[in-house]
């Protein structure tokens, strides 16, 4: 990567991360089909959680426009928003580390967040998310490019 000779050693270390984040949700655009999401999520939870976390069915959905997923511990599944979709593999996988931990604990409570503390990029996702969260309330300008 190149950059300008000019850039402070801490612009150039944001670019940086501003430049990997970008590349990685490129690279996550190939969409994952619903069988991918389950078998990322059985690799997850060997990683992570040791195979507890077993769900019966993973899948993409389309109806959740304010969670980025959700799971119905009874029934053993778990659903993504379709939202995620284009986002970097980190943030993805973190939310599916999420929803697993919620297969063993379904509350979010301190046993919760020490059982997801396993995942080890969870702040760097939940601040990528806060991001996408906050840039939505942002007043949307007719006309204006993003880049």
């Amino acid at each position: 990567m190149l950059i300008p000779a000019r850039m402070s050693e801490a612009e150039e270390q944001r670019w940086v991360t501003v430049m990997l984040d970008k590349l990685a949700a490129q690279e996550s655009k190939r969409a994952l089909g619903d069988g991918d999401l389950a078998e990322r999520a059985q690799q997850l939870s060997e990683q992570y959680f040791g195979g507890r976390a077993r769900p019966a069915s993973v899948r993409w959905v389309t109806n959740q426009n304010t969670r980025w997923g959700s799971c119905t511990p009874a029934e053993g599944s778990i659903r993504l928003s379709h939202r995620l979709q284009g986002m970097p593999e980190y943030v993805i996988d973190y939310v599916l580390c999420h929803e697993l931990a919620h297969l063993l604990v379904p509350g979010h409570g301190p046993r919760f967040w020490r059982l997801l503390e396993a995942y080890p990029r969870t702040e760097r996702a939940r601040g990528y998310l806060e991001g996408v969260v906050a840039a939505d309330r942002l007043p949307h300008v007719p006309g204006a490019r993003s880049e």
